[in-house]
């Protein structure tokens, strides 16, 4: 009713309606039976993200990777994110992580090859060492 009374108040001018200061009841609006109230439906259009047609930038695009990375994670091609996952793959199916410690990682032949010749790393570093594999 608030909203009638709004809808009134904005398109009815108060020259256009008398009021009479003897009765209470006449200082308030009549409403009118034929007005309705219209609500206008929005429909959010779906965006190309939404649809899978985005290509792939920054991380999750598809690189060429050396030789190196290559022996460890199978493919020429692969994204940086890919690349972290098979990386971890392969560091659990080898046992690789430090018994005591899960953050450091005990490198075997491979992995010295991809992380700069170290024996031992932390795991935050492993994005780090990966990224001169990734050719432009």
């Amino acid at each position: 009713m608030a909203a009638s009374s709004a809808f009134l108040s904005t398109f009815v001018s108060p020259q256009t309606l008398s009021f009479s200061p003897k009765s209470p009841s006449s200082t308030r609006l009549p409403l009118p039976t034929n007005v309705r109230m219209v609500r206008t439906v929005t429909l959010a259009t779906a965006s190309k993200a939404a649809t899978g047609t985005r290509t792939p930038r920054g991380i999750t695009k598809p690189r060429s990777v050396t030789p190196e990375m290559q022996a460890v994670v199978g493919v020429p091609e692969i994204s940086r994110t890919q690349a972290l996952k098979l990386i971890w793959a392969y560091i659990k199916e080898h046992n690789l992580q430090d018994p005591e410690n899960k953050k450091i990682i005990n490198c075997d032949e491979k992995l010295k090859k991809i992380f700069g010749g170290k024996d031992r790393i932390g795991f935050l570093e492993i994005a780090g060492l990966i990224s001169p594999h990734f050719l432009r």
